[in-house]
């Protein structure tokens, strides 16, 4: 989409809201499922676990879990009908219980996006225990359109059942997930190619991360060396670092035809720093990614590392 056509369609949307927000009228800016309407959902894999809500005239509240983080939560409209700025996160009771005081839970940041709240794995914790205990977690922001303010409820009614299943999604998510993955390092002392403990967990990671992705179709394992030492020794030495971790992969059941082995000796420098340069990098390549290739830019040089 060109910038003027993104520009016609933000006013477009704008529009719609504000004849959106003349409709309902002023009084109508609260929005939350009843005991008659509220349903959860939870969709589950491996690599993330989502329990969404519906809410009606609004969008959606999700919890999100993805794997290798913690959880957090998320609002999502389709309409901006919150300014942005600073909006107010409580734990409120519902209408059928009277006269239980709410719990503040902190402010949120409110912005101008499709997803226009995003609370912490801390603030997603205390509206989770707010839930199970039969409370209503409460966003408040000024309106968009006027200075009444727009509050969006979280119910609780159906929730405790789901939040069972998704308890038995998270614990069997991996490890890590793609973003923390796809980009690795292993350090080596100088003149060394072996793996710690530490390089061997990482190494485990990925491994189980490949085998349960099948849209990963490659994995590039390039050695470096410093540029201390002769550039035939520094070679060699690299070709140890690269196949050691690659050996390694391959141990832990990714095929051979997926690794792509390559060793630069001293070319691809990071740092003047020898210590930054003695590496193992490990990139993961999805499908439909767009190759990428290393450029080389150097710094200078005297044992092999």
């Amino acid at each position: 989409m060109t910038v003027p056509a993104q520009k016609s369609a933000f006013r477009h949307l704008g529009a719609a809201a504000l004849l959106w927000a003349s409709a309902v009228g002023c009084h109508a800016g609260s929005f939350g499922a009843g005991i008659e309407n509220s349903r959860w959902y939870l969709a589950e894999s491996v690599f993330e676990c989502s329990l969404v809500h519906e809410v009606p005239g609004y969008g959606k509240a999700v919890f999100r879990h993805r794997a290798g983080e913690d959880l957090s939560f998320f609002l999502e409209s389709a309409l901006p009908l919150m300014r942005p700025g600073r909006g107010e996160l409580v734990v409120e009771a519902p209408e059928w219980r009277p006269g239980v005081p709410p719990t503040p839970v902190g402010q949120v940041d409110v912005s101008d996006t499709p997803r226009p709240v995003s609370v912490d794995h801390r603030q997603a914790m205390a509206m989770v225990q707010g839930l199970l205990n039969g409370m209503r977690p409460t966003v408040t922001r000024t309106s968009r359109f006027g200075g009444q303010p727009v509050r969006v409820h979280v119910s609780n009614v159906n929730f405790a059942g789901h939040f069972e299943s998704y308890r038995n999604c998270a614990a069997n998510l991996l490890p890590v997930n793609y973003d923390q993955i796809r980009r690795s390092r292993i350090a080596f002392s100088s003149g060394s190619a072996r793996l710690s403990a530490t390089d061997r967990q990482l190494l485990d990671n990925i491994a189980i991360y490949v085998l349960a992705d099948s849209t990963v179709e490659q994995v590039f394992v390039d050695g470096h060396s410093d540029r201390l030492g002769s550039r035939i020794d520094n070679r060699a030495l690299s070709e140890d670092r690269a196949n050691v971790v690659a050996d390694y992969l391959k141990a832990r059941g990714i095929a051979g035809d997926k690794l792509i082995v390559r060793a630069h000796g001293d070319q691809y420098p990071v740092s003047r720093r020898p210590a930054d340069n003695r590496r193992t990098n490990i990139r993961l390549q999805r499908e439909g990614e767009r190759p990428e290739f290393q450029q080389a830019n150097g710094y200078g040089g005297g044992s092999a590392g």
